[in-house]
């Protein structure tokens, strides 16, 4: 007879699958409990629960010591997506900018210097690398989260950061499954639909995958995406045919498949948060990721109940919900013995990823003596509404770094909302103060954002010696009478810039 009761054996799987998220900085009394007593095996980390080093470490400790198993992970791509560094910005770039770079080496040692944070943080599970091929330059939610475009070169990046943060004895996670990069739609606020056919999809955004596979890679993580060529009804994370008899199957993985947050809306909108749960775990996926918004005990205690009903309802069968809990055991003994027997004597970041993201910077245009800026600029920064995968509070820009190098330098930042609302801004912030000295427009994504392309076209129609800064995906064309790209947004690409703008420190070659 099946148990019933939050302890009883149902209950111990319905827990054991979750990877739920918490509120504050501190490990919540029904977290530890769920730990120690209903055979909770997972949690993860957002920025929401870090204040710093010492903080998080001390917090991955509280839990540990409920089960020194525990898996601990995040979603730490570094790059625009940073959870340990979310208040401050990343000092390492993220993917676009290695897969400029091109160089695996680099790759592989930026990755390693995040593992050994991670380690020493406590955390034995990243959410990364994204594997996603960038191949629709619309794309609201990859961008520079991607090496790139090219199937080739992402492919061969994925395999060295997984390399590299496993070595560090962190396991790496391989998203998202079976590939975001050509959707135009973000699967936080819908479901994209791919609609490339099985033999483009094996072509293109499959083999980065198989890469990280060949790589060791332990854990990969599923996609909200309908792909009908692979499964006309149902998306990737609720499908056996894409996560059964593609990924085990025809890829040959046989690790931890997690899934992406189950309360985004391409999956929660239409089976609600509990429906896509069940349908998550009965697809084949192991482990279910909540917690980005959902992370009060009762949304934990909503899909443990929905788990257990389901099996007691015929519509999740027992074993199937087994066999995923025992996968996140294997997984938890492996990660733990391995996170146990790897030391961390210097966990700083190493300052490898200022240097990469010096490399990563890309100049067009200019003569001779157009760098560095002659006298003190004034910056426009133009900030658009990122994805929720980027946390809200995660400083960004130039003006704030080239501040440090020129403390004349002045700035005003723009959104969309202010531009729609106000004619006369451009010309009240930023062409009358830039009067007789030079002029930065910042941008992030103006070939995706038709606001800021447009904006930024008035500001070079009456000021063509305008510098352009690029922080998201560059475009075809590079506006501006010098247009630095620096494929990223974060902390130690802003300073690259500012460095270059100011003219010191000297910029490296590419």
């Amino acid at each position: 007879m099946l148990s019933h009761g939050r302890g009883g054996r149902l209950g111990r799987l319905s827990h054991a699958v979750l990877q739920p998220g918490f509120e504050g900085t501190t490990a919540p009394d029904w977290v530890r409990r769920r730990i120690a007593e209903d055979g909770l095996a997972s949690v993860v980390l957002f920025g929401r629960n870090i204040a710093g080093p010492e903080q998080v470490a001390r917090l991955t400790a509280q839990l540990r010591a409920e089960n020194p198993d525990l898996i601990i992970a995040i979603d730490e791509e570094a790059g625009d997506v940073t959870r340990l560094e979310a208040w401050t910005g990343a000092s390492r770039p993220g993917n676009l900018a290695l897969g400029a770079v091109d160089d695996t080496a680099l790759t592989e040692s930026v990755a390693r210097d995040i593992g050994r944070e991670l380690h020493a943080a406590g955390v034995s599970l990243n959410y990364a690398p994204s594997a996603d091929v960038n191949s629709n330059p619309r794309n609201p939610t990859i961008g520079v989260r991607s090496f790139g475009a090219v199937t080739e070169l992402v492919a061969r990046h994925t395999a060295a950061w997984v390399r590299g943060l496993q070595s560090a004895g962190v396991a790496a996670c391989a998203k998202h499954f079976p590939g975001h990069g050509d959707t135009a739609v973000d699967s936080h606020l819908d479901l994209p639909r791919v609609t490339a056919s099985a033999e483009e999809l094996a072509a293109t955004a499959l083999p980065p995958f198989a890469a990280a596979v060949e790589a060791g890679v332990r854990v990969v993580m599923s996609g909200h995406l309908l792909v009908p060529a692979l499964d006309p009804e149902l998306p990737a994370t609720l499908s056996p045919r894409i996560l059964v008899d593609l990924l085990r199957g025809q890829l040959g993985f046989t690790g931890l498949v997690v899934t992406d947050g189950i309360e985004m809306k391409a999956v929660t909108a239409r089976y609600g948060i509990d429906g896509a749960t069940v349908r998550a775990v009965a697809g084949g996926a192991d482990a279910v990721c909540v917690g980005g918004e959902s992370a009060a005990e009762a949304h934990t205690e909503l899909l443990t109940a929905a788990l257990a009903a389901a099996v007691r309802e015929g519509a999740l069968p027992e074993e199937r919900l087994a066999a995923a809990a025992a996968r996140v055991a294997d997984f938890a003994a492996w990660s733990g013995e391995r996170f146990r027997a790897h030391e961390t004597r210097d966990s700083a970041p190493s300052g490898i990823g200022l240097v990469a993201a010096r490399r990563a910077m890309r100049v067009v245009g200019g003569a001779d003596g157009a760098l560095p800026l002659p006298a003190d600029p004034h910056v426009a920064e133009f900030a658009p509404v990122s994805t929720l995968a980027i946390d809200r509070q995660t400083p960004w820009g130039v003006a704030a770094p080239l501040r440090e190098l020129r403390p004349g330098a002045t700035s005003v930042r723009l959104t969309q909302a202010e531009l729609a609302a106000d004619a006369g801004v451009l010309d009240r912030e930023v062409l009358a103060p830039a009067a007789g000295k030079p002029l930065v427009a910042v941008v992030r994504d103006a070939a995706r954002h038709p606001w800021m392309a447009e904006a930024l076209d008035r500001l070079l129609g009456a000021r063509p010696d305008a510098v352009v800064v690029e922080m998201g995906v560059p475009g075809a064309s590079a506006p501006g009478a010098v247009h630095l790209a620096t494929h990223g947004a974060t902390r130690v690409s802003g300073q690259a810039a500012a460095e270059l703008l100011a003219g010191k420190p000297h910029f490296p070659a590419p």
